[in-house]
């Protein structure tokens, strides 16, 4: 079997990476390339990506390849965060820089949009867990602020679609990053009409919703002229950064759950069709797409970027790494003090630590102090929350869990992994790491034809990984925890 190789381009909320994948012999390598920082940047008081420079460090990341490898890939893919968008003028120009989505201009555009259409509507046309930067109250927030790039705008991209568009020319939006917007019918994987003329924003701004694993187009010729790439292929990948490491499980069967663990958690189980019902909505699940016409049926839960935000905070007096962190909370006492990950005032404090001590005071606790204590309290959280939700994923899918996949940067973790096992009382299996890049490049080789279905992908990154796995232990303790963290949620 001869290799193929493929390019992926993972951009996140801190950092972008370029991956070479090789596929050869039924196993995939992953090698990184490149690694670039990224971060919204302040512009009139208004948090946006920076897709320009962006866009500098992908072309240069394909010059790289090629100069350094000299192996030109067979095709290209982006993935990466969710619900940010980028829009474009008639003449296909880009129009301003991308608003972020912690950007504060959504506040009360939710609850103002209610006004214009039923929660429970909204939900039952889309199935998407209201969250206040989704890009339809994004959207709306324009709307409501009379923005002038709006007025101006022919055609709406979301981010990895605006990142295939400056390298190819051609405009399309792709179904699992379509599918965290809070426009689109899950069921069809069309736009939601009465949706968009509530907004008052004309369905004609939006592109056909293509499945991943398509073929966008080649590069365009001066980007094929000013990166020395010129055959090489353009792929709608599962473009949303989850549902390309959701394609990368390695799982085997069924009856698993997964938590993609990174800045956010995100865990569900992977469905044949949109969960869309009452109960859903009031547990806050959403129906996102992925791969070969599945369904994500998952909740966002804020993840690592408590852990991230104190480390920022404690790295001002001295730098200490994400592993000192966990050592540090192993040896910290457990079961001191917890907080419900998903409180609204952990979204972008001044202060991580401090609003951990105001969540422990205001729900009558003794407030974590030291970096152990304060490091130990957001984990042991953490897989409080994952049992939590674990229970509510029992009871809307009836469908037994037997197991939990954590894949993401957050498998690295072992305290976390450990925990979550102990918690969830369900043995855990760890790994890739690198699910995302992993999952992207699969998609394009399916895409390509090299593999033929989602099982040949999981089954190709089973014979190229390596798994850890944790048992659960401490189950009376645990079940002494869950009591007090489920009190904790009514406050």
């Amino acid at each position: 079997m001869s290799a193929h190789h493929f390019l992926a381009f993972g951009l996140g909320a801190e950092s972008g990476r370029m991956i070479l994948g090789k596929l050869e012999a039924e196993r995939i390598v992953a090698r990184e390339l490149a690694r670039f920082s990224n971060g919204p940047i302040q512009v009139l008081g208004h948090l946006h990506w920076n897709i320009f420079n962006l866009f500098e460090e992908v072309k240069k990341g394909m010059k790289a390849c090629l100069e350094e490898t000299n192996v030109p890939p067979e095709s290209l893919a982006i993935d990466t965060w969710g619900v940010d968008f980028g829009l474009l003028a008639r003449d296909g120009s880009v129009l301003g820089l991308p608003f972020a989505y912690r950007d504060a201009r959504t506040k009360g555009a939710m609850e103002e949009f209610f006004e214009r259409v039923a929660r429970e509507k909204i939900y039952q046309w889309t199935g998407v867990q209201f969250m206040p930067f989704n890009t339809l109250f994004q959207l709306y927030a324009m709307v409501r602020d009379k923005s002038a790039l709006l007025e101006h705008a022919a055609s709406l991209l979301f981010m990895p679609d605006l990142f295939s568009y400056l390298l190819t020319g051609e405009k399309t939006t792709e179904f699992s990053i379509a599918s965290t917007s809070q426009l689109l019918d899950p069921r069809r994987g069309t736009w939601n009409e009465e949706l968009f003329t509530s907004l008052g924003i004309p369905l004609e701004i939006m592109q056909d919703v293509l499945s991943p694993g398509t073929v966008i187009g080649t590069l365009s010729p001066a980007v094929s002229k000013e990166t020395g790439l010129e055959e090489t292929l353009v792929i709608a990948t599962a473009s949303h950064d989850t549902a390309a490491a959701i394609a990368a499980i390695p799982a085997s069967g069924a009856n698993w759950a997964y938590i993609s663990s990174g800045t956010w958690s995100l865990m569900g189980v992977e469905a044949s069709r949109p969960i869309i019902n009452k109960k859903a909505l009031e547990s806050k699940f959403t129906n996102e797409g992925g791969a070969s016409g599945t369904i994500r049926f998952l909740k966002n839960i804020t993840g690592l970027w408590l852990l991230q935000q104190c480390r920022k905070e404690w790295a001002k007096k001295a730098d200490i790494t994400y592993e000192e962190l966990t050592r540090l909370a192993k040896e910290a006492p457990p079961f001191r003090a917890f907080i419900d990950p998903d409180w609204p005032d952990f979204s972008n404090p001044p202060s991580m630590p401090q609003a951990i001590r105001q969540f422990c005071l205001r729900t009558k606790q003794t407030p974590p102090l030291t970096i152990p204590e304060v490091s130990r309290c957001i984990l042991e959280s953490l897989a409080l929350k994952y049992r939590f939700t674990l229970n509510q994923l029992r009871q809307l899918t009836d469908t037994p869990i037997e197991r939990i996949h954590i894949i993401g940067g957050g498998s690295q973790n072992q305290l976390l992994c450990q925990l979550t096992a102990n918690a969830t009382g369900l043995p855990v299996v760890a790994g890739p790491a690198e699910a995302t890049a992993i999952g992207n490049i699969m998609v394009q080789a399916l895409a390509l034809g090299y593999v033929k279905s989602l099982d040949d992908i999981r089954k190709i990154i089973r014979n190229s990984v390596e798994l850890k796995n944790y048992e659960p232990s401490g189950a009376k303790e645990w079940d002494l925890a869950s009591e007090r963290f489920q009190n904790l949620l009514d406050y």
